[in-house]
């Protein structure tokens, strides 16, 4: 059993690592642009193997896909972070370049590999993929779910004083600003979280959800990396091992939530084959205007990618 992670950066390698530790797989295979820095990654983290008592071999490689043959998992970190003076149409046209070649390289050694997309901007970059890969949408869909509600879970525990285990949450819509946790289905150990905390706690910790990667970014200059690599490992595990998890996953609508040709994020069940069913949970009239502006969002962000034409060409 193979699992590839393409992008040997923070996130990528992070992932990675989470992978051999926890042996989720037979091999895991690191692939980067840059010289040498897949293979020093890969290596540095199967020396840890004596150490963490696991047997999965990491394997890094300079852009040789044909070592990424027969993968059963694709991971896709790559891509740039948006810099100073870049727009948000230069950040997606340049990462969608990215995303195109390496799914185009991905479906070329592995046709059946399901593929995780993790690059930035999440949504339309999962859409570049999908558009690339030429392949069903229950294979191709993207990590920010998760991610987002690790981090409305966390700061919940914290300001219960309770254990993040009892925590579960659900969380829909695109990733940033707009994306919609629903308190509502959020639950501590069973018990309705509006039960334990005032409204005006819980809106906070929902504004603050809202802008978990911007606090990271803040604090240290750069984007996070154990959380988000530790989220796609968590769905490359729920593949692996079929486990028919239940998570928040950006996935290609088509009428689900009256919302088509679109992708977002929604609570799927997540097993062997991909995406196995995209579960559609009875909002209320608030709810249902907040997904709403959220779809927007994303589809004027995927607009700009089909204005391109540059994954069509």
């Amino acid at each position: 059993m193979k699992v590839t992670v393409v992008g040997a950066g923070n996130v990528g390698a992070t992932c990675a690592d989470v992978l051999a530790t926890r042996e989720i797989a037979n091999e895991v295979v690191l692939l980067d642009i840059k010289e040498g820095y897949a293979e020093g990654k890969a290596l540095d983290i199967w020396e840890t193997a004596p150490i963490n008592l696991y047997d999965t071999r990491t394997i890094g490689s300079t852009n040789d896909y044909s070592k990424t043959a027969d993968s059963e998992v694709v991971v896709i970190t790559s891509g740039l972070p948006r810099k100073p003076g870049m727009s948000r149409d230069d950040l997606i046209a340049t990462n969608a370049g990215i995303v195109k070649s390496v799914t185009e390289n991905v479906i070329k050694y592995s046709p059946n590999a399901k593929i995780i997309v993790v690059s930035n901007p999440l949504d339309v970059m999962t859409y570049c993929a999908y558009l690339s890969a030429k392949v069903d949408s229950s294979k191709v869909f993207g990590m920010a779910g998760i991610l987002d509600t690790a981090r409305y879970r966390a700061f919940l525990a914290e300001a219960l004083d309770v254990s993040p285990k009892d925590i579960q949450a659900v969380l829909m819509g695109g990733h940033g600003d707009t994306m919609v946790p629903l308190p509502r289905y959020t639950t501590v150990g069973g018990i309705p979280v509006t039960e334990l905390i005032d409204s005006e706690k819980l809106d906070a910790i929902v504004e603050r959800t809202k802008k978990g990667g911007g606090e990271i970014v803040n604090l240290l200059g750069t984007s996070a990396w154990y959380a988000p690599g530790a989220a796609a490992a968590q769905m490359v595990e729920a593949i692996v091992r079929d486990q028919k998890r239940v998570f928040p996953v950006c996935a290609w609508l088509d009428g689900q939530y009256g919302l088509k040709n679109i992708y977002l994020g929604v609570p799927v069940k997540l097993g062997k084959n991909g995406i196995e069913e995209i579960i559609e949970l009875q909002l209320n009239d608030a709810e249902k205007a907040l997904l709403a502006d959220s779809a927007k969002a994303v589809r004027e962000v995927m607009d700009v990618l089909d204005n391109m034409n540059s994954v069509q060409a």
